[in-house]
């Protein structure tokens, strides 16, 4: 038995280059075992105050419940997370706390055994997951746009994509023939070799389903390989509507929380890629009962992965241990929280992250860099 000594929460806020400097916020967790190992993880909690707010049900909710307790029994410790917040959870602010603490005891148990996370959570079945490096359109500026994708065709990767705009007043799926345009300049841009998506901002209900089903026709010459987020999240019979009616390949889960929430999603029939963020819906644990749930219908998923090292990690994890993944987001410049937190941080390689063979999740966190950027 390896008892856990501390649970502590690190809300951070930082300049993001791919959102051309806007400020962004995540919550980090490290919880650290009675003979000194540290294990990190991390929530995409986004705004300044669900960042406060998780780490107030972290330090003041959880660490309680799991001071004292085997680190390495991580399933018993995520049920008694959640039995914690069933009345204001476990949807919202309490998942994202549930999601940073679940990460961290992977890491933590990985660092324990002397072994990659992806052994512990099943068979790690690939050395490799593919890297789609994901970017925001500038709806604004179709010049650098199109510069963007030219530089990640030479950087090598295999699939790309972009969504939504620089500003709330400008974003894809406003205006009919300027999403065209775009997509068309884009395609030529990058050749017919390279695959393709595009994101929709769905939860501002841009387009109800005759919409998107005419979007999704218009953009079909463009060969995507999904188009995200088309649709309200809540409008799961929409979705069924839209899927049943289109040839492109609908792609959406990035808003759900839970097990029970993504198994609604599924069953409605109204979705071929499910986006899945390990930190978000209830860190690796619920993840991978995600996964089986969308294994199990012979669906696919893609890691909806846009924060930090621990989360790139986390997802890389996943995939390596799935059949039906796809691939995961990254940011394919650099960023602080990619490449100051981490010494060692991710680079793709032909359009793949590669499997790291070290304890845990296999990130090495500088704590100097967790400083720098707390805010509370």
């Amino acid at each position: 038995m390896t008892k856990i000594k501390s649970v502590q929460a690190f809300p951070l806020a930082y300049p993001e280059p791919h959102y051309k400097g806007i400020e962004r916020y995540i919550t980090l967790t490290r919880v650290e075992s009675e003979d000194g190992l540290l294990g990190w993880g991390e929530c995409i909690s986004q705004f300044r105050e669900a960042s406060l707010a998780t780490k107030i049900i972290i330090e003041q909710g959880f660490a309680p419940l799991l001071i004292g307790e085997d680190a390495r029994d991580i399933e018993r410790l995520w049920h008694k997370m959640l039995d914690r917040v069933w009345w204001y959870g476990p949807e919202g602010i309490a998942a994202f706390g549930v999601s940073a603490v679940d990460m961290a005891l992977w890491d933590l148990k990985g660092k324990l055994l002397g072994l990659p996370v992806a052994k512990l959570l099943g068979s790690q079945l690939h050395h490799r997951v593919v890297a789609m490096a994901s970017i925001i359109f500038d709806m604004e500026d179709l010049d650098w746009t199109l510069n963007e994708f030219r530089w990640l065709r030479a950087q090598g990767y295999r699939v790309v994509k972009a969504g939504w705009g620089m500003r709330p007043e400008a974003v894809f799926g406003q205006n009919r023939q300027k999403d065209i345009d775009i997509v068309r300049r884009v395609r030529e841009v990058i050749g017919d070799e390279l695959e393709l998506v595009v994101d929709t901002p769905g939860a501002r209900n841009l387009w109800d389903v005759p919409t998107a089903i005419q979007r999704f026709r218009d953009l079909e010459p463009f060969r995507l390989k999904w188009i995200e987020q088309p649709l309200l999240p809540s409008d799961l019979e929409g979705h069924a509507r839209l899927r049943a009616a289109v040839a492109t390949p609908v792609g959406t889960g990035e808003d759900e929380w839970n097990v029970e929430s993504y198994r609604r999603l599924i069953q409605s029939r109204g979705v071929d890629v499910v986006q899945l963020d390990p930190g978000r819906c209830h860190g690796l644990t619920g993840s991978r009962e995600v996964i089986r749930l969308i294994e199990a219908e012979n669906l696919h998923w893609s890691a909806h992965t846009w924060s930090s090292a621990l989360n790139t990690a986390a997802s890389v994890h996943l995939l390596a241990i799935s059949t039906h993944g796809l691939c995961m987001d990254l940011k394919p410049h650099e960023s602080p929280m990619q490449h100051e937190l981490a010494s060692n941080p991710w680079a793709q390689e032909a359009g793949y992250l590669a499997m790291r063979d070290t304890p845990g999740l296999g990130v090495n966190v500088r704590e100097e860099i967790v400083q720098k950027y707390l805010f509370a």
